[in-house]
């Protein structure tokens, strides 16, 4: 008896495919159509505003990294707040971090560019031999990343698209950068590269090039720098990351006075807005995933509706035969499971093999200074995805419940005159 509901509604499920005379062939229909959309723009949702966070965040902890080690005051001067990082500081960092995480030393100096008929404010950002710079190579526009570690690189610079735009610079040129402190200090510099980020907060403002270089124009000893820039492997860690760090140095001091400070991407005053505006745009996909959910339940449960109207002299004849009010509720929540499995699949394939298309052609272009990337970023969050699908299937057939007990007052002695 357990297979009969099953066994039932597959046969009303293909008779009805069948049968074009069938009122509820249209509503079946629709209600899979329904579903499909509903699915389809769900499963697109997710996947476009998973894959621009993802693309965003990448951008963030890969130029400012996830947390920061600093001094405070560089808030304020950066050239004159260099913090001590020896071994025992080294150690203590990595005693805090999980196991992959990495670090590398930065220092910083403000300064300008200036060429014959124009001129750019910059933060000459040095690095070190140690520093990962997969990054700055995947934003690389054209050219090559300063030869840091070597006297030659000493006198190499890597300008962003913007800042080389404004001032009608190529690759191959050379540039004059004037720094002020007590006295003004002049270099000239090989542009090697051209990076572009597509985030202003980062192009308008950042020259890279060698810590060496860097450290000399701020008059620095050898232990001393800007401070360190640490990257976990994966965003998941940070907020532990962070405690653990604060906990260990916020509030203590180096040999020269200097406070140390950890900061993460969320507190740090260039990518704290843009973080937490990529934490709202959950709030618009749980939004969106109510709706598509609402949608897809109000149509199934018409559909159910109908599908139990047009078939009361087949519910007559089952009740008649003995069935109980529960196996009959089962054969429809059966046929609405199989419609609503329908509906599902095709939704998976519209929504999968769209965001496949704009993941591999790059269909829907952007506005990067709008939006931070040239096109829209997708990703493919199975587990996700997964679980939009369960979801998605248990709460419309949960929903669809109440109206089965509709069946219930279905009198059989009424329905053998129903037509």
């Amino acid at each position: 008896m357990s297979k009969l509901p099953f066994f039932l509604a597959a046969r009303f499920f293909r008779s009805d495919g069948e049968n074009k005379a069938k009122a509820s062939r249209p509503a079946v229909r629709v209600s899979t159509i329904s579903v499909a959309v509903s699915l389809a723009v769900m499963i697109i949702t997710v996947g476009v505003v998973r894959g621009f966070q993802q693309e965003i965040r990448a951008t963030l902890s890969g130029f400012a990294s996830h947390i920061t080690l600093l001094n405070p005051l560089s808030f304020y001067n950066p050239e004159a707040a260099p913090i001590v990082i020896d071994e025992g500081v080294e150690r203590d960092v990595r005693a805090c971090l999980p196991p992959g995480s990495r670090f590398a030393r930065f220092s910083t100096k403000s300064g300008i560019l200036k060429t014959d008929d124009a001129y750019a404010a910059i933060t000459l950002k040095g690095i070190g031999a140690d520093y990962d710079t997969a990054f700055l190579k995947s934003r690389l526009a054209e050219g090559r990343l300063p030869a840091v570690g070597t006297e030659r690189g000493k006198r190499e610079i890597l300008l962003s698209r913007l800042t080389a735009d404004q001032l009608k610079l190529k690759r191959g040129d050379r540039i004059a950068a004037y720094f002020f402190e007590r006295t003004v200090k002049m270099r000239r510099f090989d542009i090697v590269g051209i990076y572009d980020t597509h985030m202003p907060q980062f192009d308008r403002f950042f020259a890279v090039t060698d810590i060496a270089a860097v450290n000399t124009l701020n008059s620095w000893q050898g232990d001393q720098c800007g401070g360190i820039e640490i990257m976990l492997p994966d965003d998941g860690g940070i907020d532990a990351a962070q405690i653990a760090l604060a906990g260990r140095f916020n509030g203590r001091t180096d040999r020269n006075g200097s406070a140390y400070l950890s900061q993460s991407l969320r507190e740090n005053p260039r990518t704290a807005s843009v973080s937490a505006w990529l934490e709202l745009l959950d709030m618009n996909v749980l939004v969106i995933l109510a709706l598509m959910t609402v949608v897809a339940v109000v149509t199934m449960m018409c559909s159910l509706l109908i599908l139990i109207l047009e078939r009361t002299r087949d519910i007559g004849l089952l009740k008649t035969l003995g069935a109980r009010g529960g196996t009959v509720r089962s054969v429809f929540l059966w046929l609405s499971a199989l419609i609503l499995s329908r509906g599902m699949l095709w939704g998976n394939a519209v929504g999968l093999g769209i965001l496949a298309l704009q993941h591999f052609f790059g269909i829907v272009r952007l506005d990067p200074s709008v939006y931070y990337v040239d096109r829209a970023p997708v990703a493919f969050d199975v587990p996700l995805f997964l679980l939009i699908n369960a979801g998605t299937l248990l709460v419309t057939l949960l929903a669809l419940v109440l109206p089965s007990f509709i069946v219930g007052i279905i009198k059989p002695a009424k329905t053998m005159r129903y037509e």
